[in-house]
């Protein structure tokens, strides 16, 4: 049986399709127009529910929500909504950035360290610019129960797009950097969950609407996009200089 000829060989490495592990050309491109689709439209839906905040001051699905998650009576249920957000506020969230920085960077993993700290930099102010733009107040206590009265504006919530952005960068790097174990396991099921509870949290302490949580998840979903962009973009390019 002859050998097949050196061009041949190199043709079928760079097409892609024959190379073990890589996906053929048609599923890469499907993948690719479906991330493109999921997010012009977190885009346009973030674009849009702050077109509805704008024009319309209250939602009454906001308060039927609000209303529902209240009306959870368990200590427990309390107690973890409160440990929940704690990590949001200032000065734990500012520490816990810088924390998160130096970790990665006793590691070794500089650039990790690099992008953690602009991540959280990022959320911050985005959300200081689009609360300012916006104006929403924030729930009354007329209408809800509210554990902690803020002076801060409502729309979008900053513990959500926090917690998207630095948590979910934080989550990224642990799932594709190490290897598995009940450690990489434990602590991709703790960030996952931060968050996914932080909205119920920020709602059931009446700081926030639904609406202002829907918006957060959206936008900060769009910046980690943004982040992972950035930091995949960063790592190829060091790669390629070392």
């Amino acid at each position: 049986m002859s050998e097949p000829n050196g061009n041949q060989s190199v043709k079928i490495r760079e097409d892609g399709t024959h190379q073990p592990g890589i996906s053929p050309h048609p599923i890469r491109q499907y993948r690719t127009i479906l991330f493109v689709f999921l997010l012009v439209s977190a885009i346009g839906t973030f674009g849009f529910l702050t077109f509805l905040v704008e024009t319309i001051p209250s939602f009454p699905i906001d308060l039927q929500i609000t209303r529902a998650i209240q009306s959870i009576h368990f200590p427990l249920f309390d107690w973890l909504m409160r440990l929940i957000s704690w990590p949001g506020f200032s000065p734990q969230s500012i520490i816990l950035s810088i924390l998160i920085g130096l970790l990665f960077f006793v590691s070794g993993l500089r650039w990790e360290s690099v992008t953690s700290l602009l991540a959280s930099l990022l959320s911050g102010v985005t959300n200081e610019l689009v609360k300012g733009l916006i104006q929403r107040p924030r729930p009354s206590v007329d209408l809800v129960d509210v554990f902690q009265v803020l002076t801060s504006y409502s729309f979008p919530s900053g513990h959500v797009m926090f917690y998207t952005t630095l948590f979910g960068f934080v989550w990224y790097v642990i799932y594709t950097l190490l290897k598995r174990s009940w450690m990489r396991s434990l602590l991709l099921t703790v960030l996952g969950l931060f968050i996914l509870l932080i909205g119920i949290s920020r709602i059931y302490l009446g700081q926030h609407w639904a609406s202002d949580v829907l918006a957060a998840y959206l936008l900060g979903s769009f910046l980690l996009v943004g982040i992972l962009l950035l930091y995949e973009g960063g790592k190829q390019r060091r790669f390629l200089h070392r």
